[in-house]
């Protein structure tokens, strides 16, 4: 009798363990899932006019790719001329589809500390650069943020070949967040020279 009792007993703390463990494997899945909708997508520019370019490209995404940011999509590189005076050096642009936890603000924190790490000094503006990251898009939101610099999506990219193409390349369902203007309508309304001079 004592014997049935007790494995009983032990039958009844097995399913009581079991039961705990299912609670905390789909607290763990929860939380899983919280992190994951949490998560935003945003589209990054990234280039180079100075030094081993295409070098400098692959350490951006290196330096980027970590636990709170993920690469998602990578266009190829494009070689561009340099805007405004085209007797500079060339640039190799990319454009990175991301998937991240960051906000806003912490993902331009994070970019500019990449820029410093890589050696990017800021002199004039466009003067050649060892790099260069941009947010484009940030999950389709508008900000404007005057005292952190932070206007977006990106008030230029409209007008860049060398943001448009590589984002065409990635997402050909893009839509410009404010202007309401599909991807393929900002690149038809491009200079027909600007997309000759793009490779």
């Amino acid at each position: 009798e004592k014997q049935k009792y007790k494995l009983l007993l032990q039958k009844e703390k097995n399913i009581l363990i079991k039961d705990k463990q299912k609670k905390q494997e789909t607290g763990i899945v929860i939380k899983l899932d919280i992190s994951e909708n949490r998560a935003k997508i945003a589209y990054l520019s990234v280039g180079s006019n100075l030094g081993n370019k295409k070098i400098n490209i692959e350490k951006i995404k290196n330096y980027l790719q970590n636990n709170d940011l993920n690469i998602v999509k990578i266009s190829k590189n494009y070689e561009t001329f340099s805007w405004p005076d085209k007797k500079k050096p060339k640039f190799i642009n990319a454009v990175l589809q991301i998937k991240t936890t960051l906000n806003a603000i912490s993902l331009l924190k994070r970019c500019l500390d990449i820029e410093k790490k890589l050696g990017r000094i800021r002199g004039k503006k466009n003067d050649p650069r060892i790099c260069d990251i941009d947010i484009i898009d940030y999950n389709g939101e508008k900000i404007e943020l005057k005292r952190k610099s932070l206007f977006l999506p990106h008030p230029e990219m409209h007008k860049r070949n060398f943001v448009l193409l590589p984002l065409y390349e990635i997402n050909k369902n893009w839509k410009h967040p404010i202007k309401k203007i599909t991807i393929k309508t900002l690149i038809n309304s491009l200079n027909i020279e600007d997309i000759r001079t793009i490779k």
